[in-house]
């Protein structure tokens, strides 16, 4: 009777699991459907938009009208240059006298600026004209390549990204720094060592301390490093320091949730074993706990530092500092050439890090 009991129940158990994943099934690509329209997602689009890509990456050829615009352009900088070196000593020499006329400093500065453009020399007035020709077509060509490659501009990126390179170091180190304690306040079975016992009042202590370090960590994650370096600019002022707190409380969340769910799948044997030797709440946490989890703390710290390298470049953008404050001027000014230089110099660090972070990595794991 048994028997045949099971044999009757198991199909319709059977039935049941296929309904539900059929359900689930449907469920999913409706899902998918609906969100592919949503997103406006259309592969053929891409196809038909690659002559705006290649433009975009490589410039497009320059129309009789943008060299027009450039010639006209060019022949008015000599102009303004003049008038800017004879405004800037007319003012200097007003100030000498303790004069504030304005309105006489600007008629003066007018008349020098004419005087000045009268005599100017012709040779030299068309090597401006010419070489802001040059500047002004290259800018309306547009493109991203090839990339700017002058000496000059080369020391102030470099310079700049080594900012940018400090800015992770910090707040990486900061984040392990402070994670490795928080994790384990935030893991149950380290908790029940650091807090033994299991009387009432002991498991309500320990509840309230894992569910307040876990909404703490929910907090520092819930806030993209974009939106804390706003934050931090605003409180503090434009620089690298907004950036490497930004970086650090985002990275303390993700570090300290990654460590303490690590830390609650470790082999309890061991600490078991280390608990009976009558070894304190410290000790057993260093020769049992942190043993054990060492390798997960080196690799995901290494990835997070690599991650925070290149958010690093983009915390520039709102003035935390970096190679991505650099990366925005130039981008505001069409300057995109330059922008190409950055972003190259962006891969090969990301990459030369990428590398070093592996080999250490295969030290621990």
């Amino acid at each position: 009777m048994t028997d045949v009991t099971l044999n009757q129940l198991t199909p319709r158990k059977s039935l049941g699991q296929k309904a539900l994943l059929g359900t689930l099934s449907v469920l999913f690509v409706a899902v998918l459907s609906i969100t592919y329209i949503w997103c406006g997602i259309d592969p053929i689009k891409l196809y038909e938009k690659r002559q705006n890509a290649a433009e975009y990456l490589f410039g497009h050829d320059v129309t009789a009208s943008d060299k027009d615009a450039a010639m006209a352009q060019a022949k008015r900088l000599p102009a303004i240059i003049v008038r800017q070196e004879a405004m800037t000593e007319v003012r200097n020499r007003m100030k000498a006298s303790g004069s504030t006329d304005f309105t006489e400093m600007a008629r003066q500065g007018d008349e020098l600026a004419k005087q000045r453009i009268a005599t100017l020399d012709p040779v030299t007035q068309q090597a401006i004209v010419e070489e802001e020709y040059a500047r002004v077509l290259d800018e309306k060509r547009g493109g991203f390549f090839p990339p700017e490659m002058r000496t000059g501009p080369l020391l102030e990126y470099t310079k700049a990204l080594v900012e940018t390179l400090a800015i992770a170091i910090w707040g990486t180190l900061i984040a392990f720094v402070v994670s490795i304690p928080a994790s384990m306040f935030a893991a149950r079975n380290t908790l029940k060592i650091i807090i033994p016992g299991s009387s009432p009042v002991r498991k309500k202590l320990r509840h309230t301390i894992q569910f307040s370090m876990r909404r703490l960590l929910d907090f520092c994650r819930g806030f993209n490093e974009f939106v804390m370096a706003l934050i931090f600019v605003a409180v503090i002022g434009l620089g690298p320091y907004a950036g490497v707190l930004a970086l650090a409380i985002h990275s303390f969340g993700i570090l300290s949730k990654v460590f303490s769910e690590g830390i609650e799948a470790i082999e309890p044997g061991q600490v078991e074993a280390v608990e009976a030797s009558g070894s304190s709440s410290i000790q057993t946490i260093a020769f049992s706990v942190l043993p054990q989890i060492m390798p997960l703390i080196a690799s995901y710290s290494l990835l997070r530092f690599e991650t925070n390298v290149r958010s690093a470049t983009i915390l520039g953008f709102v003035g935390a500092g970096g190679l991505g404050f650099l990366i925005f001027d130039k981008l505001n000014g069409y300057l995109y050439r330059e922008v190409c230089t950055m972003m190259i110099m962006v891969i090969l660090m990301v990459t030369v890090i990428d590398y070093l972070c592996g080999k250490i990595r295969r030290k621990f794991v």
